[in-house]
């Protein structure tokens, strides 16, 4: 069966960096873009990166963009988010997904989803 497993989330300062990581088993990993989306408690779940299946093209949230980077090793079938300058207001648990479509910004598009991983960012 398809798995997404998150990992490197942790408690961080404001400021500091995190590197997300997303490994994929049981699909073929390079059919698929590869999407993050992040849910703070109380809040919908939103939409903060996507990258295609080659990892040529990438497409971001405004309130990311410039601070994390999305990447793929199709080798390793592992999908990155490198995330800079990290703000209190980032706190949220950390999905990966997959998707049919690039770019794709609607959670209810995605085909598979990982079990989060908790990213909380102090001031």
């Amino acid at each position: 069966q398809v798995q997404l497993v998150e990992s490197g989330g942790g408690l961080v300062q404001a400021g500091a960096s995190l590197r997300l990581s997303c490994a994929a088993s049981g699909l073929t990993f390079s059919n698929y873009a590869m999407g993050w989306f992040r849910q703070a408690a109380g809040k919908e779940r939103e939409f903060v990166a996507a990258i295609s299946r080659s990892g040529g093209s990438t497409h971001y949230a405004d309130s990311v963009k410039g601070r994390f980077t999305i990447s793929r090793d199709n080798a390793k079938n592992t999908v990155y988010l490198q995330m800079n300058s990290l703000e209190p207001e980032d706190t949220a648990v950390y999905y990966c997904a997959a998707s049919g479509r690039f770019p794709n910004i609607r959670s209810t598009s995605y085909d598979y989803w990982g079990q989060g991983t908790q990213v909380t960012v102090s001031s």
